[in-house]
């Protein structure tokens, strides 16, 4: 797997508590053709495939569940985030080493910024980080959550 730095959610990421990725993409503003009254409108889920790479690098301990969701919003503190898609992991499968991928960045990804959010279900983790970004391709050998 090859994750690129601009486009990293999560590096390393202490989940200890609901968070979200210490990082976020700035997709950049849309730009308004010559003539125009308005600006372009986006949706980077539609074409080509982005596929998140969700990856555990430390284990996992005490909660029930995480629910990785990428989010979007309008303005850079997510006042009001829109999910566009999300992933359960039972504590079973948050171990080192798991990889687990969100198949690609769904149609409906229409704002200009983007985010993952972690949501603990059950007893907060004392241990556990995730690596999460956008990547070229996923390396699967053929397992998955």
């Amino acid at each position: 797997m090859i994750f690129d730095k601009t486009l990293l959610f999560s590096d390393a990421q202490a989940i200890t508590a609901t968070a979200a990725s210490t990082n976020i993409i700035d997709l950049g503003a849309t730009g308004t053709v010559y003539g125009a009254a308005a600006a372009l409108t986006r949706d980077v889920g539609k074409g080509n495939r982005l596929p998140i790479n969700i990856q555990v690098v430390e284990a996992f301990n005490n909660l029930t569940s995480l629910t990785v969701s990428v989010q979007v919003d309008s303005v850079e503190n997510f006042g009001s985030p829109k999910t566009i898609a999300s992933q359960t992991i039972a504590l079973a499968d948050l171990v080192a080493g798991k990889v687990s991928s969100l198949n690609f960045v769904l149609p409906g990804a229409d704002e200009r910024y983007l985010r993952v959010h972690y949501d603990v279900t059950g007893t907060a983790p004392t241990t556990g980080k995730v690596t999460a970004g956008i990547v070229a391709a996923v390396q699967s050998n053929g397992v998955d959550f």
